[in-house]
């Protein structure tokens, strides 16, 4: 499977793959950062303040203020994946564009159904 890329391509190819990498990387930080906030054990802390709010309204405001923090946690972790998948989809709808697809973070032609040959974009020789 000896197919080459246009030379024009080159700069516009190595810059979107480098952009590919850092969406997916800051993907991979944000989903953990939501499977943090999610797992996080404020509320049981605020559930447990809630119940002393009968007899006080400072832990009636301490309990609003860490289900708060926790909802606010989620919610920012979650803005921030989702931008992150966002940017990663453009670029792998750019690349399907080029003939070229993503496995992970390799790069192969579409018509590389075995995925034997990754593609390098750094590589001269690909490029006519």
């Amino acid at each position: 499977m000896d197919r080459t890329l246009g030379v024009s391509d080159k700069f516009e190819l190595q810059q979107n793959y480098r952009r590919f990498l850092k969406y997916q990387e800051q993907f991979t930080l944000a989903n953990d950062a939501l499977k943090d906030a999610r797992a996080s054990r404020v509320w049981i802390a605020g559930l447990i303040m809630l119940l002393f709010a009968l007899a006080s309204d400072f832990f009636l405001g301490a309990s609003a203020a860490l289900f708060g923090l926790y909802f606010y946690r989620i919610a920012l972790a979650w803005y921030q994946s989702s931008q992150a998948e966002e940017g990663r989809e453009q670029m792998e709808r750019w690349f399907a564009g080029k003939g070229l697809k993503f496995q992970g973070r390799i790069l192969y032609f579409r018509e590389d159904d075995m995925l034997e040959n990754p593609i390098d974009p750094f590589d001269d020789a690909i490029y006519q």
